[in-house]
């Protein structure tokens, strides 16, 4: 009989921890997409907001695979964001893109603003991709990068 208890003891505690951790994930979805912005309406939020900040924040090697950049953005290692978020001003409009599937980094770079009560900065739904689908307009990127950050080298930590 104890035995009986102690499994479904177990089992109500399982079947609680699974609906918490869904209640959880569906929040922070929610809140991402709270935060995002369609090429589309970036498009026309550029057009009407000249003060809008924009932040290329791409992996090195996907911007070696691909060398352009939205105009009037500014490219930002994404390291370099999670170290020092204070690059992207937290009193201003900003807009952080990548070409991660899935938007990870991102979502990422988001996620770390907002634990930071950054609460002006959106991400691009489908990142680049999605900009160059809609046939809105890139240009080259012709700026010095380094497909690698000293400080996340191996060893130097």
């Amino acid at each position: 009989m104890s035995l009986t208890l102690s499994l479904i003891g177990i089992a109500v505690l399982a079947m609680s921890l699974v609906f918490v951790l869904r209640v959880k994930r569906l929040k922070d979805q929610r809140e991402m997409e709270q935060h995002s912005i369609t090429a589309e309406e970036l498009h026309v939020l550029l057009a009407s907001d000249p003060e809008i900040l924009l932040f290329d924040v791409r992996q090195p090697l996907d911007l070696l695979a691909f060398p352009e950049i939205i105009p009037k953005a500014r490219r930002i290692a994404p390291n370099e964001v999670l170290e020092r978020p204070s690059l992207i001003p937290k009193e201003k409009d900003a807009v952080v893109y990548c070409t991660c599937p899935s938007d990870k980094t991102s979502r990422t770079i988001l996620r770390r603003a907002l634990a930071l009560h950054f609460f002006r900065v959106k991400f691009l739904r489908g990142g680049l991709a999605a900009w160059k689908a809609k046939g809105y307009p890139v240009e080259p990127y012709q700026e010095v990068f380094h497909l690698y950050t000293p400080s996340l080298a191996p060893g130097t930590r």
